[in-house]
């Protein structure tokens, strides 16, 4: 059923914003606030939809009237107020959303403050005291190619099953020979494997610097590497095909909040298709693009890329459209859903613990300041055994909904004729694309119900439409009732599934001990002193561990960390080097036991004389304040220390029992539910 604010939303202005599938890029702000006129008159001038009964359909998002009441009605809710004056190329999509919303727009910014503040690039504001940003400090660094694959490789070897789904990588130059060595050493054990490898620039997006090669000495050592580092990957050489072509899938994913976690996936995703038919790589085909490489921005420049209406023809297709496809031939849709889902949830995971550490960084404690969302691009791509890969994340996927299509300039020969008014040479126009807008207005839109202010009052006021609990329920496309409640196309994986997934926040406790021992504000770099005091506080030194080995550790981690393409002028061990030595404590203190098992009885053991510490300091200060960062690190972790049995435990108990420890851990990670937080 048709919705008013859907009708609202759904007919004329608004019309185009774009097909770019990329990374939205650092670039003018010009251009976009020039396209913004097409978009209709700026929401101020709107003012509010014809008085009385208008402004409670405001409120309510075109929901129905509530229930008659003898009480006078309650004021209505004033409308949720967006800063759009950042949001470059997504300003058309956002346009629609808050149209269909019935929210107001600040198209050039407001003196007040607002309530939402659109940033089509990274948060670097200091300006913004209150509300919401939609980008969260230090995500544009954390999903550059090599900190994503330094996070995914940390996790790879606490959980190796788990984390499968990430092709294995090597940083290039530093570990170009370690590249060399391992390939060699599985091609001596396994003869008939025969790898191609991907090389992608560590900063770089739009498939821009990429290039297949069969050999490691293939890499292109000279000039570029030097100042622009790479990551080379196992390339996926037997990608599921549709009509003969590969294709991969931009999902959408919402960070709603760190902490603590919220992540919700969108139910439709877009899926781009290459423009000539898959053949596995050989040394002839490599350098074919349009065959290997899935990049819309590649593509769009092939003879063969279709603009399609439909979302189930064309280069450019709904993910919904390719499962029904899948569903159809037989294949079991759901399994695939659980799957990519299990990824989404395991990537983020293996983010939050950077991310906790950038935004500490970022944000001076005490300060007030805006909390934080963000919709990522997941690109996935699917195996022929329907085993989901990640390729990347993008922390500013495009929401543009139209497409560029270039007017070629006139013939050569009646350039001389300068008066001929038929054709301007090389007029570019926009073109609305019909699939875009299906996607990622409810992306957009469904993200700010879920952020709404005042959600809450909202879900009180109004009859709440049941959210449907699988992803098959229609992609996001359906008109359903807009109401307050659940949303309609993004669906909530985290705190949902957390029971099967707690366990893998390991690296989350270390860099809660992390954040702990960092002390200054606006770093995110533990200098020698601070981890000796970590050794010390935490009474690892008190067995068979000298300072002056602790401190050995630290230069030798320190400087392996600083080789790995981490910013050179960065002294000081960052959060990865971190978990590297507690990884090298851990399997030094408890011998026999898997990695995760061994780091985990570590962290028991630091937390339960850290805790201690701080109950002695709380004891002898009476009536001096402790100081606001050790608190703050101790009540996070409050739940935790009294869920695990480890950590009340003496320190001494693990030396004696792990064994025993260990097996009741082992049985519950059989059960894949080992409530950790």
């Amino acid at each position: 059923m048709e919705t008013p604010a859907e009708e609202a939303g759904g007919g004329g202005g608004g019309g185009g914003g774009g097909e770019e599938e990329e990374e939205e890029e650092e670039e003018g702000e010009a251009a976009p606030a020039a396209r913004a006129q097409r978009a209709g008159p700026p929401a101020e001038e709107e003012g509010p939809a014809g008085g009385g009964r208008g402004d409670a359909r405001v409120a309510g998002a075109g929901a129905r009237p509530g229930p008659p009441r003898d009480a006078p009605p309650a004021p209505p809710l004033r409308p949720v107020t967006v800063d759009s004056s950042k949001a470059r190329t997504s300003l058309e999509a956002l346009k629609l959303s808050l149209r269909q919303l019935r929210w107001k727009e600040f198209p050039f910014g407001r003196r007040l403050p607002c309530d939402i503040y659109w940033h089509a690039v990274s948060f670097h504001d200091n300006a913004i005291y209150s509300g919401l940003v939609n980008k969260f400090p230090g995500m544009t660094e954390m999903v550059r190619k090599i900190t994503l694959s330094r996070a995914m490789r940390t996790m790879q070897e606490l959980f190796p099953d788990e984390y499968d789904f990430y092709p294995r990588s090597w940083i290039l130059p530093e570990e170009f020979s370690i590249f060399l060595t391992e390939v060699h050493m599985i091609k001596d054990t396994n003869p008939t494997w025969k790898p191609t490898f991907i090389v992608k620039p560590d900063g770089g997006c739009q498939g821009d610097g990429i290039y297949l090669i069969k050999d490691p000495s293939d890499v292109r050592m000279t000039g570029h590497l030097q100042t622009r580092p790479a990551v080379v990957q196992e390339y996926i050489s037997k990608p599921l095909l549709i009509d003969k072509l590969k294709f991969d899938i931009r999902l959408y994913v919402l960070l709603k909040s760190l902490e603590p976690l919220e992540v919700y996936v969108a139910k439709d995703g877009l899926c781009r298709f290459c423009t000539e038919p898959y053949q596995e790589p050989t040394l002839k085909n490599l350098h074919q693009v349009f065959m290997h490489l899935t990049n819309y921005s590649l593509n769009v420049h092939s003879g063969n890329f279709v603009h399609s209406d439909s979302g189930n023809t064309g280069s450019k297709r709904t993910f919904a459209s390719i499962l029904d496809r899948l569903s159809s031939s037989g294949v079991e849709v759901q399994k695939v859903w659980s799957d990519i889902v299990s990824l989404v949830v395991k990537t983020v995971i293996a983010m939050v613990p950077d991310l906790k550490v950038y935004y500490q960084s970022d944000i001076p404690a005490g300060k007030p300041g805006p909390s934080y969302f963000q919709i990522l691009g997941f690109d996935i791509l699917l195996m022929r055994n329907l085993k989901p890969i990640l390729l990347e994340v993008n922390a500013n996927p495009s929401m543009k909904i139209d497409y560029e299509k270039s007017t070629p300039a006139t013939p050569p020969l009646t350039c001389l004729s300068f008066g001929n008014p038929k054709v301007s040479p090389g007029v570019i126009e926009y073109i609305p694309s019909p699939v875009d807008e299906e996607v990622k207005v409810a992306v957009i839109r469904d993200t700010l119900r879920l952020v709404d202010p005042h959600r809450k009052k909202r879900q009180e006021e109004e009859p709440t439409w049941q959210e449907k609990d699988d992803f098959l329920d229609k992609g996001c496309a359906e008109k359903t009732e807009l109401d307050g409640s659940g949303t309609i196309c993004l669906k909530q994986v985290f705190p949902k599934y957390a029971k099967q997934f707690d366990y893998l926040r390991l690296v989350d406790r270390i860099a809660a001990l992390f954040i702990r021992f960092l002390g200054v504000k606006g770093t995110t770099r533990l200098g020698p002193t601070a981890f000796r005091t970590f050794i010390r506080n935490s009474k690892i030194s008190n067995s068979g561990f000298s300072m002056a080995a602790a401190d050995i550790l630290y230069i030798d981690i320190t400087r392996r960390g600083t080789s790995l393409g981490v910013d050179q002028r960065d002294v000081g061990m960052g959060l990865q080097a971190f978990v590297e030595a507690i990884c090298f404590l851990a399997q030094r203190r408890y011998k026999s036991l898997s990695l995760h098992e061994q780091v985990e009885l570590l962290m028991d053991f630091c937390e339960y004389n850290l805790a201690a510490l701080d109950e002695k300091r709380l004891a002898t200060s009476h009536s001096r304040p402790v100081p606001e960062r050790r608190t703050a690190v101790v009540t996070c972790h409050q739940d935790r220390l009294q869920l695990s049995p480890a950590a009340r435990t003496p320190p001494q108990y693990h030396h004696h029992h792990h064994h025993h420890h260990h097996h009741h851990r082992a049985h519950k990670l059989v059960d894949y539910r080992s409530p950790r937080t």
